[in-house]
């Protein structure tokens, strides 16, 4: 690609990207307009996230009416929802196993709502990632039963934990599997039931889901089955739609494609997530120092990072039992518990990353042309490997895998990678485990775990750059930033953000529309918080909006903010609330030299 194709000529700015203009068909985006009476914009950026012109009309009102599938369509629903129902009319003690990620812990609350509308409590199994990894043990499995459970629900895992589950049926342990991750066997594990829309016999279509939109399906299928039966708790059978907060923020944090029933979830969940009607949220809230959650941006990094603060450096146990909870007091305390533990997390990562980048650094100053980032160290802590790994592929525009080991951190090294489109990590870690080299690993094409013996990482880490050394289309692709369009700082109002937001809600697999502003200076650009700047755009006419760039005030973005030269600035239109309702302001996604 030349300089001339690329968006402003940026074919390199200051965090290393090109920018280019996002794909659109022109004559789709006219005639999204005119059948919508929409504005230009508004068919361009349906025209630009792929929406046909007969999706549109859904796509922009997504409905649970409209969306919601037939239960019985899912392998295995109709079965797990009479297992489910007939232990909770005999009184049988149930657990729910529960992954330790938002996902997990909002699956888990759901199913722990409705059994208490029964008049029942769940016994709750949330395992460490650390001594335990992902997923069911057989040693989970025996506890459990040690605890007086007789029916076992997974949530959010399960369908590959063949050893556990084996273990299971010898020690006469029922077990339903509520999962969404990928199956690619067709080795099917013996259970009651087990429901996963990506099971290879499974023709539901809704592969997409995250676990917390199957579990929902669920309920909705214990309800209908009730009904059929003429059965119900005292209070009438309870009402999913309550729950739609919980729905749409495992969607959103497991970053689902926001597609399907997962816009319809997530555009009618923050609705009632704004509301607080889940004493643990409006608790995590209170304490985050949001009023009113209602916001993707609220659910997937304000709430998100907190709740899973727990499963990644303490108490994997807290967000589940957060979400779960009636008790105002105790929803206090955990949510203080959380928000003290995303501190230390981000502290953690924090040091982490700084010694990550170094190694990365030196690698590449040794070979620029690696084509695959692996570090590791002593001390890294499982538990944030992953965000550094993401954090790393950002900066260097290339995959990344983090190992971490040490006394206190688990027996074995763990890993964590994160990919760029056209580099499928998960079968390059499945290959490096088959070959003997790793003592367990796999994944999808974007992200991937292994466990290994730390003596092997180089060894690992020149086996993974031989095996990618062709990717060199790939690596060009992962550095480009696709831009909307143009805007001045004086376009950039209240009326174009609600333009914006009837497009929404934006999320994995319909980006948020991202704009270029063009040949602007920095005035009044200050430090905030660690490591961000706040500062006011100011364009050719004068006009101004404000702006604030995260994570840059180190780096060259932020020496040439500060500079007050002219420059390119790429960024997403986000509300002010500091100045009010309807006022707007640019949060900065890159950097350009205007004379580069």
């Amino acid at each position: 690609m030349n300089n001339a194709s690329h968006f402003l000529g940026v074919s390199n700015s200051l965090s290393g990207k090109a920018w280019r203009q996002r794909p659109t068909d022109d004559q789709l985006a006219a005639e999204h307009s005119r059948r919508l009476k929409a504005p230009d914009v508004v068919g361009r950026m349906l025209a630009a996230r792929g929406v046909k012109v007969d999706e549109a009309e859904l796509f922009l009102n997504p409905t649970l009416k409209d969306l919601f599938p037939d239960p019985s369509s899912f392998a295995d629903m109709d079965k797990a929802a009479e297992v489910i129902l007939d232990s909770i009319i005999a009184g049988k003690k149930v657990a729910v196993f529960a992954d330790y990620d938002v996902d997990g812990g909002t699956s888990s609350a759901i199913l722990s709502r409705y059994f208490r509308a029964w008049g029942q409590e769940l016994i709750l199994y949330v395992p460490d990632r650390l001594t335990e990894g992902f997923g069911p043990t057989p040693g989970a499995f025996r506890a459990l039963q040690g605890m007086g459970a007789q029916l076992v629900v997974t949530v959010d895992c399960g369908a590959a934990a063949i050893a556990a589950l084996e273990t299971a049926n010898e020690i006469g342990l029922d077990v339903v599997v509520m999962d969404h991750h990928l199956m690619h066997d067709d080795h099917m594990p013996k259970t009651l039931a087990l429901v996963n829309p990506n099971r290879p016999d499974d023709k539901s279509g809704h592969g997409f889901l995250a676990a917390a939109g199957v579990v929902f399906v669920l309920v909705a299928a214990l309800n209908r089955l009730a009904r059929k039966r003429g059965v119900q708790p005292a209070g009438g059978l309870p009402d999913p739609m309550k729950w739609l907060d919980l729905a749409a923020l495992g969607t959103l944090c497991d970053m689902a494609p926001l597609k399907g029933l997962n816009r319809a979830l997530v555009t009618r969940g923050l609705k009632v997530l704004g509301r607080l009607e889940n004493a643990g949220l409006k608790a995590l809230s209170e304490v985050a120092g949001i009023e009113a959650p209602k916001s993707v941006y609220h659910a997937t990094f304000v709430l998100g990072p907190r709740l899973n603060a727990g499963g990644r450096i303490g108490d994997p146990w807290t967000a589940a039992k957060l979400l779960a909870t009636d008790d105002r007091a105790e929803a206090i305390r955990l949510a203080e518990k959380l928000n003290f533990q995303n501190q230390e997390r981000k502290e953690v990562e924090a040091g982490i990353q700084k010694a990550a980048t170094e190694q990365v650094e030196r690698r590449l100053a040794e070979k620029p042309d690696a084509a695959i980032l692996v570090v590791g160290g002593e001390g890294w802590h499982p538990g944030v490997i992953g965000i550094v790994a993401g954090r790393l592929k950002e900066k260097f525009h290339r995959p990344a895998i983090v190992v971490g080991w040490g006394e206190g951190l688990g027996p074995v090294a763990r890993g964590s990678g994160r990919s760029v489109a056209g580099v499928n990590l998960g079968e390059l870690i499945s290959a490096a485990a088959k070959s003997g080299m790793l003592l367990s690993g796999g994944g999808h094409a974007m992200a991937a775990g292994l466990s290994m013996d730390p003596a092997r990482l180089s060894e690992l880490r020149d086996h993974l750059e031989a095996a990618t050394q062709g990717a060199t289309f790939e690596l060009e692709e992962a550095r480009m930033l696709e831009i909307d369009g143009a805007m001045a700082p004086g376009s950039a109002t209240g009326e174009l953000l609600d333009l914006i937001e009837r497009v929404g809600p934006f999320g994995s697999g319909a980006p948020e529309p991202l704009f270029a502003v063009p040949n602007v200076r920095a005035a009044g650009a200050r430090r905030v918080g660690e490591n961000h700047i706040a500062f006011d755009m100011i364009g050719e006419d004068g006009a101004r909006v404000r702006a604030i760039a995260f994570r840059v005030a180190d780096g060259p973005e932020g020496q040439a903010i500060q500079s007050g030269a002219a420059i390119h600035v790429a960024g997403r239109l986000r509300p002010d609330t500091w100045k009010g309702p309807g006022k707007v302001q640019i949060e900065v996604a890159d950097v350009a030299l205007a004379s580069g």
